[in-house]
């Protein structure tokens, strides 16, 4: 097999919210990679499941956990359609929502690394102040610090 027919399959995993900048790290990776059909995109985003005293029922915790999740699908389906007009096939573009207690949401996306083995994560750079940043750090700080095996784009 000549050099010009192997096709690598490249996974991109970009952990998503509804910040402005994780929008424009959705937009930043389908206007670099422009559909190339050598790359899968998997847009993820995990649901921080509340203690389990922070409502007063399960009831109020089951309608709080529905309407999250009817709000963070519309987001993703935006998601997916800017990375569908930049030329990627539907088919190419996978969504994953779930809901998980993390101590660290920087675990939870490297957990989710590890585990589908993505060869880059994409995170947008959260609005902290430098002073804010030192104290608490930061998700995509933590994940360029503990990221292995990976490409990690930090997108501001």
């Amino acid at each position: 097999m000549n050099a010009s027919n192997h096709r690598y399959n490249k996974n991109i995993l970009i952990a998503v919210d509804t910040s402005e900048n994780a929008r424009r790290a959705v937009c930043y990776v389908a206007q670099l990679l422009e559909g190339n059909a050598a790359f899968t995109i998997t847009l993820m985003h995990v649901i921080n499941e509340p203690e389990e005293d922070y409502f007063s029922s399960p009831t109020e915790q089951a309608k709080w956990v529905r309407e999250y999740r009817q709000k963070i699908d519309a987001v993703m389906n935006d998601y997916e359609q800017i990375l569908i007009q930049a030329g990627f096939a539907s088919s190419a573009i996978f969504k994953n929502v779930f809901t998980r207690f993390c101590p660290s949401l920087a675990e939870c996306i490297l957990t989710e690394q590890n585990k589908l083995a993505y060869d880059t994560v994409v995170v947008g750079r959260q609005g902290l102040s430098r002073s804010e940043e030192f104290l608490f750090g930061s998700v995509s700080s933590k994940i360029v610090t503990h990221a292995k095996n990976c490409t990690v784009w930090v997108v501001s």
